[in-house]
């Protein structure tokens, strides 16, 4: 009785064996990172507001179009409209993040929230908008007949609809996990306030849906579904196949070339998470990061230009409204039969 009286009142003895049930001798590894910060400071916020600037000119030049022309009569704008609107809410985020880069986060907590998961929506909803449009432009060519009964005004509402339904949901974790963190010298907006496990699991999360749902899945619709409209266009008679195939592959060569690189990053980005040696740093994928993500973006911020104005109705109406405000250019607009015979040639337009 004694020596267990003995054991259990010696609180030196019992702090001795606390401490060292804490000890331990494995090197925590901290990655140092002020060179890949400062490359962000130096090149992101001019990158960020050259996008910004690109997305407002180009996606506010389709909005004036559609409202002054084409109205909400048609599949296909409806789809466009709300590629216009996904691109302008992603490019409204990049303000926030260039001054970010630039100096701090300076827009409190619930801006930190709500900036993370209007960027997340944004840029989901713009690729996902982009292959819906692609697949409408499937059933239009290549199931010519039968898509005539089923591309209703409804079946334009329900797929955007599922389109934003999809993207909002995959952002919830976003608006949960980003809160601002203060460091020794700086305040920032990221992943924070939880156990480094569960952070460390949402981000495997986030990478992985970011390259299946988001990367992988589109890429291979949009490449069966211009492959199939490219068959049915050879296999016609039309006088301007040769040019819409050009198109339809500078299309695809452009949307593979700007948003692979991305994704191959965030995919080595996960199996380095996953499989790597955590005690070494890898700023190699941060750099990568930095440049393949501004190509993506920049791809986000153009795209609605780049399926409007590829087809000649677009053109038509671009001619008609600098016509009408900037008249001392005189451009010849097409006549508007010119401009219905062009809708099956160009995989873009009604």
């Amino acid at each position: 009785m004694e020596d267990y009286d003995d054991y259990f009142f010696d609180n030196d003895y019992n702090q001795s064996k606390v401490e060292q049930s804490y000890v331990t001798t494995s090197e925590v590894p901290l990655c140092e990172k002020t060179e890949v910060n400062g490359f962000g400071a130096a090149f992101l916020p001019t990158l960020y507001c050259i996008n910004f600037v690109l997305s407002l000119v180009g996606n506010g030049l389709v909005l004036c179009i559609i409202y002054k022309y084409e109205k909400l009569s048609t599949v296909t704008n409806v789809f466009l409209l709300n590629l216009v609107i996904s691109d302008l809410i992603f490019a409204f985020t990049l303000p926030f993040w260039a001054e970010y880069h630039r100096s701090q986060w300076i827009f409190g907590k619930v801006m930190c929230k709500l900036v993370g998961s209007f960027y997340s929506i944004g840029f989901n909803s713009s690729i996902l908008f982009l292959t819906l449009m692609t697949f409408d432009r499937y059933l239009a060519v290549v199931h010519a007949i039968a898509a005539a009964q089923s591309r209703r005004m409804m079946y334009a509402f329900c797929s955007s609809a599922g389109v934003w339904f999809i993207s909002i949901l995959a952002s919830v974790k976003d608006m949960v996990l980003f809160n601002v963190r203060e460091s020794s010298d700086a305040k920032l907006c990221e992943v924070t306030g939880h156990a480094h496990n569960i952070i460390q699991k949402w981000q495997l999360i986030g990478h992985y849906q970011q390259f299946l749902l988001f990367f992988t899945i589109p890429l291979l619709m949009v490449l069966y579904c211009y492959f199939r409209i490219c068959f049915t266009i050879m296999s016609t008679r039309m006088a301007g196949k040769y040019r819409a195939v050009k198109l339809i592959l500078f299309i695809v060569s452009f949307f593979f070339v700007c948003w692979t690189p991305y994704n191959v990053v965030i995919l080595l980005q996960a199996l380095y998470m996953s499989f790597g040696d955590k005690l070494k740093c890898w700023n190699g994928l941060d750099y990568a990061l930095y440049v393949t993500r501004n190509l993506a973006y920049m791809y986000c911020c153009i795209s609605p230009v780049l399926y409007t104005f590829l087809g000649k109705k677009f053109q038509n109406h671009f001619r008609k409204l600098l016509n009408k405000h900037v008249p001392c250019l005189k451009m010849t607009v097409k006549s508007t039969q010119s401009s219905r015979n062009t809708s099956f040639r160009t995989p873009n337009t009604e």
